[in-house]
């Protein structure tokens, strides 16, 4: 049986373009980019993702995400 873990796919994330294994979720992506994912809103081929829909949205090759991360300030 073949590793996919090992197979690669090519997604671009805030405009840059980026390698990553095949078959994860957007919350496996985020893990692997050391992304928090309690201050960021995620837009996965133009469309916003919910939180609750992380585990279940697989990034398949070409998507292209914006990752915004909330900052607080004053």
């Amino acid at each position: 049986m073949a590793d996919v873990g090992t197979k690669e796919i090519q997604i671009v994330v805030n405009g840059l373009v980026r390698r990553v294994p095949a078959g994860q979720t957007l919350a496996q992506l985020l893990v692997s980019l050391e992304i928090a994912g309690d201050r960021v809103a995620v837009e996965l081929d133009r469309k916003i993702v919910r939180r609750s829909e992380w585990d279940g949205a697989t990034v398949g090759p070409g998507a292209t995400l914006e990752i915004v991360q909330f900052v607080g300030g004053g």
